[in-house]
This record gives structure tokens, sequence and C-alpha cells, in this order.
């Protein structure tokens, strides 16, 4: 089996526009969650959301594209085309039959369908933008980076819901690692910030209803009491190892593993026990032949409801044992808010980012101990730390659990 290694990353996110400074505010420990100002949320139960903030598409792509895209296209286009410049690439030197896409979103346009519902409600179906449905449609934004970036090998979506951007980089990583592809272009990006997106996850009592930034997105806290909703998108350029070295890549780290399971228990709530949440993070260590011992971070799924962090806590018991209270945690929503398909791609490239630079990125907010979620959830400031092992979890709706394992190179 060949290596793979991540060459280079992008993100567009509530805490910046880029990865570095999605990586400098996460260091700072900054929250990215603010009043809604996408719609009027005056009359809304939540009004707190973590959006993208001063961001300009005009900058990154030509003012004619935009009209035929959505948000979450938008976002995931930027992100690629970060990562895509971060890794030095040039296809007049690839084989671009030998370089795929894997980008995922686990709503889609939503937003566009919103708008042109109204639309047609006004003026009749027949009177929606022609554009409607490419730019609606989930997998357009790995459509999208494939033409822009003329990668013609593997170019697919993957919607697992909350687990849809961990499971597209474990699924490129195996295209590169079993000879598939060289070079893959993985992520997801996310736009659910909508009033309708809102409205769904506000019934299903999903969402936090607290109007303090510093209190609404609190993993493993004990009065947590929901997930705040973002918006963006996560980028990785991932290459077998040998091709990166060859043309002088900068590698920023390795991936070893990847595992996938599915709780096959209910459309929503996670398996009380997390049985296969920790089946999916023992696939992942099997995956990179290393042992619980080994592992010494994990990004946390955390999303800040009750039922996660207590389950993803008792399934990181049960899949590292005794190794699990010399581990370090944290989730990294606790800044972001929770980007829905766009979570693990975002989590994946500030985990990179950890296991390189030697620092572990905190939970912020947190105050109330929760003896239900006892391990060492690094609270409030970063921690410098050799990183040898990590790993980011993601449980999506629908019992999609992924895990991902990065090493240090």
């Amino acid at each position: 089996m060949r290596r793979v290694v991540i060459t280079g990353i992008g993100a567009v996110t509530p805490l910046g526009n880029t990865a570095e400074e999605t990586w400098r505010a996460a260091l700072e420990g900054r929250c990215g969650i603010a009043p809604i100002t996408r719609f009027d949320a005056s009359g809304r139960k939540v009004k707190l959301a973590a959006e993208v903030k001063s961001f300009a598409p005009e900058t990154v792509l030509e003012k004619s594209e935009l009209r035929r895209m959505d948000d979450f296209t938008v976002f995931g286009a930027a992100a690629a085309k970060e990562a895509f410049l971060g890794a030095g690439l040039s296809m007049d030197s690839e084989d671009a039959d030998r370089c795929g896409v894997i980008f995922s979103s686990g709503i889609g346009g939503l937003g566009t369908i919103e708008r042109e519902n109204r639309r047609a409600q006004e003026k009749g179906y027949d009177r929606v933008a022609p554009h409607f449905i490419p730019m609606a449609i989930t997998n357009m934004a790995a459509a999208d980076i494939a033409i822009r970036h003329g990668f013609h090998g593997v170019c697919e979506c993957v919607v697992t819901a909350c687990a849809a951007g961990t499971s597209a980089l474990g699924n490129a990583f195996r295209q590169i690692r079993d000879g598939y592809q060289d070079v893959m272009l993985c992520g997801a990006a996310e736009a659910g910030i909508t009033p309708l997106g809102m409205g769904g996850f506000t019934s299903m009592k999903a969402l936090s209803f607290s109007e303090d930034p510093a209190r609404a997105s609190i993993p493993f806290d004990k009065e947590r009491s929901g997930f705040v909703m973002g918006e963006g998108a996560g980028a990785l350029v991932l290459e077998e190892y040998e091709h990166a070295v060859k043309r002088g890549a900068d590698i920023i780290c390795e991936v070893a593993g990847y595992g996938a399971s599915c709780d096959a228990y209910h459309i929503t709530a996670p398996q009380a026990d997390g049985a296969y949440a920790a089946r999916c993070m023992v696939n992942a260590m099997r995956d990179a032949r290393i042992s619980p011992e080994e592992m010494d971070y994990i990004n946390a799924h955390g999303t800040s409801t009750p039922m996660n962090d207590r389950c993803e806590t008792a399934a990181v018991k049960l899949a590292f044992g005794g190794a699990a209270k010399k581990l370090m945690m944290s989730s990294t929503k606790s800044m972001t808010g929770h980007l829905l398909g766009a979570s693990g791609a975002v989590e994946a490239v500030l985990t990179a980012l950890m296991v390189k630079n030697g620092l572990a990125l905190p939970t912020i907010n947190y105050r109330v101990a929760d003896p239900d979620c006892d391990l060492d959830i690094i609270p409030n400031e970063a921690r410098r730390a050799e990183i040898r092992y990590a790993m980011s979890n993601s449980l999506g709706f629908g019992g999609h659990n992924a895990s991902v394992i990065f090493r240090k190179i």
C-alpha cells in the first residue's frame, strides 16, 4: 500500500477566509459565533450562528460565475483554490487522468432551493432560474472543482450528513493508497444558515437557544444545550508520498488510516453506548497499524448537544480502554460552530496543522465539568504538545461514523 501525504490546505470558515487565518484565530481561542445576519432572526427562537465573515467571493471567482453558483459551491471553490495553489501543483506536469476530486456536502444548495421556491410561488414553476438545478444539486462543488482545475480522474460527492467531509477525505486517501490516483483534491462545503435550514434544526430541538455567544457552543460542558449552525468549507490536496517528494512539495503531514461504520440504530440519535462509533475509531487505528497507546490527540465530533458529547465520550473510552485517560481531546466546534457536512473537512485542516506545529487546539468557553464527559478536553487554551498521531472524528445523522488518522512526518 502506498503512503499518502497532505501537501495543500484551504479553508473558508467562521474564523477566517483562509486556512492560515482560521488556524491563527483558533490558536487564539476566538469564537466565530455571533448574531445571525443572513436573514432577520428577531422573531426566531435561535438568534446565533457561526457565519463566514467579510468574505469577498469576487476576489476568488469571476462575477459572471457567481451568478450560477450556490454559496456552498462558492465556499468550496475558494477553499479548493487555496489548497491547490498551496500545494504548488502544475497541471502541465501532471497526468490529469491520475488526479481526482472527492468533495462533499451534507445538504448542498439549500439557499438556492429556498429562493427559487419563492420565485416559483410568485411567478410560476416554469419561471424558476435556468441554473436552478445545477446550482442546487449536492455534487456541484465537486464538479466545479474538477472543471476549474482540470482533474479528469475520479470525481465524486459522498453524502453522509455530518460525516461527509471526513468520508470524502477517507475515500480520497484510499484512492491514492490503493493505486487508483496520484493526487486528490478533497473536502466539503456547506451553506445551511438559511431560514428553512435553521427552522428545521430548531424544530427538532438540535440547536442552542442561547443568545450568549460564549455559552452557545460549549462541547462537553454540563450546561450544553445544542449545537450552533456554521457554514464554510475545508479542502485538502492529498498526494502519493513519492510523487510529492519527487516534485519537492512541502508536506504538512501524512494520512495514516481511515475507518468507517454505521450505528444502524436511529435516523438522528447516536447509539447510547457508542459501540459503533468506537468500532469506527478501532477500524481507523487498525488501518494505520497503531495501538491505542500511540494516539496523542482526538479532534472530537463534539457538537455541544447533550447526547452526542456523552455518547462520544463513551465511545472513546470503549475504543481506547485505559489509554483514553491519557489522550488529549478537544472540539474545535466550540469556535467554528457545526458546519454540518463541511465540519469534518475543516477539522481535518485544523488537525493536520496541529500535527505539523505541535499545538493542540482548545475547547473554548468551557466552565462546568460534566462527570459523563470526563476526558482531557483541553479547556480554554491551546496546549503545546508533541503530536505523533491525531484522530479526527465525525458522527453523522443516520449513524454514519468516520474517523481519520494523521501522522507527523
